[in-house]
Parts: C-alpha cells; sequence; structure tokens
C-alpha cells in the first residue's frame, strides 16, 4: 500500500478505532525495541574515523616499500646493482601481496586455537565481506577486517624484502623471490601469529610488540645474517671498493621510511586514540635520539660525523622504537633512541669486520639488532616509573624476561627455518649468479638494463 493510501484510510477512521487498529503495532515496536537495541549493542559498527584513519596508516607502510626502502637500499650498493634491488623490492612485496590474501592471512590469523599457526579457515580471504569485522585494542570498538587484512598485508609485504639487503649484490633474483615467499610461508606467517594472534604462544605469555620489534626486524635481521654467511661475500669484498654509490638517494629512501613508519607504529593501535598520538611522538622521538646518538658515536670513534651514519641512526632509532611505541613514554622513548644507536653502531662498524660477515645493508647490524634492544628495552621503559603506560603493578623483572624469552624464540625459530630454506633455494635454482655476472652488475647481467647512462 502507498504511504497516500494508507494516510487516507487512516483518516476515515476515528480515534478509538484508530487507537485500536495501531495497538498491535505499537506494542510489537515495544517489543521489537529492547532486542534491537541488544543486537546494536552487540554488534558494533567501525567508526568512520577509525577507517580513515587505518586507510592512510596503509598506504604509509606501503610507501616504506616503494620507493622507500629501494631507494634506501638502492643508494647503498654500487651503481651498477641499482635496478637490482629496486626490482627486488618491488617484486617481492607484489607477490607478497598476492600470497598473503591466497593464504597468509589465514596461516597468521586463520582463527584456530592453535598456538603455533593460525589454521586454513581465511585461505582466499573466506568468509570475509564487506560488514565483517576486526577487533582492536578497546572493548567493543572494531574495525572493517578488510581494513585489517590490508594493513596487515604491507606488512608482510615489507618484512621478507628488508632481508634482501644483506645478500644484495650477488644473489639470483628468483633465489631472492623464492627464498622471501617460503620465509614468509614458515617463518613469518608463525611468528606473527604466535606474537599478535589471540591463540598465540608467545601473546599468550604477556610479551609486548607493539609494532613488531620480534615479527618484523629480528625475524628479517636473523634471516639476513643467516643469509649473508650462506650466500657469502661478494666477490672483492674488502679489496675492492664497495662504497655506496649515492648517500643523497639513501638519505631520500631513509627520510621516507621514517615518514612511514608514522603509519607502522601509529597503526597498529588500530584505531585512532590516545595510543595511536603516543605512538606518534614517540616515532619522532626515539629517532632523534638515535640520530644524534650515531653521529656522536661516529665523532667520537673516527673523528667526523656522517651522512651514512645520520641515516643509519635514523632506521636504528625506528627498530627500535617499533615494539615499544605504543607503551612507552616520551622520555623513554628518547632514552631508548640513545642507547639502541651506538650499539647498532657498533655491530655494523666493528662487529661485522671481527667476524668476517658480508650484510651488505647492515640488515642484522641495524634491524636484528635494534630490534633485539628494543623488544628487551619494552620490558624495562613500559613501567610508570620511566613514565610508561604499564599499571601500578608492573613488574620489570617479569615483563623483562617474557621479553627476552620471546625474542630467543624467535631467534631460534628464524635462524633454524631460515637457514633450511636457503638450502633448498640453493638446491632448486642456485643461490648467487656466476662471478662474471656479478662483476658486471646484476642491472644488465639480471634484467638487462642500467639505472644510468653516461
Amino acid at each position: 500500500m502507498s504511504s497516500f493510501k494508507l494516510a487516507t484510510s487512516l483518516g476515515r477512521l476515528g480515534a478509538g478505532a484508530l487507537a485500536a487498529t495501531l495497538a498491535p503495532v505499537v506494542a510489537f515496536a515495544q517489543d521489537a525495541a529492547p532486542a534491537a537495541a541488544e543486537a546494536v549493542a552487540a554488534a558494533p559498527v567501525p567508526d568512520k574515523a577509525d577507517t580513515a584513519f587505518m586507510y592512510l596508516a596503509t598506504i604509509l607502510v606501503l610507501f616504506m616499500l616503494i620507493p622507500g626502502l629501494g631507494l634506501f637500499y638502492g643508494g647503498l650498493v654500487r651503481a651498477k646493482n641499482m635496478l637490482s634491488v629496486l626490482m627486488q623490492c618491488t617484486v617481492i612485496g607484489a607477490a607478497m601481496m598476492i600470497v598473503w590474501v591466497v593464504y597468509g592471512y589465514s596461516f597468521a590469523f586463520g582463527g584456530s586455537t592453535s598456538a603455533y599457526f593460525g589454521g586454513f579457515g581465511k585461505l582466499f580471504l573466506s568468509g570475509v565481506t564487506l560488514d565483517s569485522t576486526a577487533a582492536t585494542f578497546t572493548d567493543g570498538v572494531v574495525i572493517y577486517e578488510y581494513a585489517f587484512i590490508a594493513f596487515q598485508m604491507t606488512f608482510a609485504a615489507i618484512t621478507p624484502a628488508l632481508i634482501v639487503g644483506a645478500f644484495a649484490e650477488r644473489i639470483k633474483f628468483s633465489a631472492a623471490v623464492l627464498f622471501c615467499i617460503l620465509w614468509a610461508t614458515f617463518v613469518y606467517f608463525p611468528i606473527a601469529h604466535m606474537v599478535w594472534d589471540a591463540s598465540g604462544l608467545i601473546f599468550n605469555m604477556g610479551a609486548l610488540d607493539f609494532a613488531g620489534g620480534t615479527v618484523v626486524h629480528i625475524n628479517a635481521g636473523i634471516a639476513g645474517l643467516v643469509g649473508a654467511i650462506m650466500v657469502g661475500k661478494r666477490t672483492g669484498y674488502g679489496k675492492d671498493m664497495m662504497a655506496p654509490h649515492s648517500m643523497t638517494l639513501t638519505l631520500v629512501g631513509a627520510a621516507m621510511l621514517w615518514f612511514g613508519w608514522f603509519g607502522f607504529n601509529a597503526g597498529s593501535n588500530l584505531e585512532a586514540s590516545g595510543g595511536a598520538v603516543l605512538a606518534t611522538i614517540n616515532t619522532f622521538l626515539a629517532t632523534a635520539g638515535a640520530i644524534v646518538a650515531w653521529c656522536l658515536a661516529e665523532t667520537f670513534t673516527r673523528g667526523k660525523a656522517s651522512m651514512l651514519g645520520a641515516a643509519s641512526g635514523m632506521i636504528a632509532g625506528l627498530v627500535a622504537v617499533t615494539p615499544a611505541a605504543g607503551s612507552v613514554g616520551p622520555i623513554g622513548s628518547i632514552v631508548l633512541g640513545l642507547i639502541a644507536s651506538p650499539v647498532c653502531y657498533i655491530f655494523c662498524s666493528t662487529i661485522k669486520n671481527k667476524f668476517g660477515y658480508d650484510d651488505t645493508a647492515d640488515v642484522f647490524g641495524v634491524h636484528g639488532v635494534g630490534g633485539i634492544i628494543g623488544a628487551v628495552a619494552t620490558g624495562i621503559l613500559t613501567a610508570p616509573v620511566f613514565g610508561g603506560t604499564g599499571a601500578e603493578d608492573f613488574s620489570i623483572a617479569s615483563q623483562t624476561y617474557t621479553q627476552i624469552v620471546a625474542v630467543l624464540i624467535t631467534i631460534v625459530w628464524c635462524a633454524v627455518v631460515s637457514a633450511i630454506l636457503y638450502k633448498i633455494v640453493d638446491v632448486v635454482v642456485g643461490l648467487r649468479v656466476p662471478v662474471e655476472a656479478e662483476r658486471e652488475g646484476l642491472d644488465l647481467s639480471s634484467h638487462g638494463e642500467a639505472a644510468y647512462h653516461s
């Protein structure tokens, strides 16, 4: 019945008849109202501000990968290998995005009650709809599941790409891509489940990892160290000049990483609340402290502060604050940067030379070491006495012990599985390019093009 006909019919009724006619409708509405209210309360709706916030955070993390990481690593290698690094970052990132939606999301967050594996429930994003939601850190607050999937997808894309800096300039392109896919499957996805899923082993230990100190940086750093050793040194390492070909591009890439890292850290809060703001200011301050500390360390040991050092300190501070961004205070984040940066500097300038491994872009020295320091220090600096967000009964000793155990689990899992995967890739496609191709440069030998033309 049209609204006009309904109004006309009701107008012909008397007051009593009208009341009698509408009484069942009113009663039904009164009975249905509480049920409807309960249904609304039981199914919270994502806030538009949180949706926009997660959208911005997601594309900021993509910006970290391309062009940020590509230019940062590209500037650190020799000119003849510039495009090879850009190509590896680009294709590995693209491959991981596909892998993530096919099975990666399911393996990490598929709903399994296993402590190590997310299960098969979300293969091909099964069950995900426009209306499905993911929980945040606040009871009753949710975000769209697609927003969570896309945000975590950018983490899965950039983390394997971080590893390639350790064996840049001598690995086969096919080997780099194959290894990263296998590594994500057997290392990244299980560790992500263990750390961030409610059923995960490390999550239920009570370990704090706000944005990926273990999942991203320790994981990538350890895999990079194992790779640098197993792939072997660059031809001419220690004899030929292997200085970065463009510190300009390295700084541009590092600055892009810092810019995108606000999405990385603040976005890990999963909602536009005070936690995101805290992560933002900590991302500023820890990085600033680390830059200053690295420059001071170089000045005391070399007599001069370098642009390479400032860029390396920038990344070291970002790495160190990643697990702590949402739980330490601003002053604590400065202290974290001041402590982590000189230790990373020692590993990059002294320890690497002492042990003789060829970590081209210092993936282990910055990401591995910085991630370990940040993860352990989170257990200390989260305490209220240091300005952190821990509760009044926060135990520094207990939490720090938990952080150390989480770090050790990550190191052992990653080191053992990574070594096996490198061996498998070596058998299947071979890890290294021929010496002639390495001397010519991977740009031409692997991709048939050059970054620069004279």
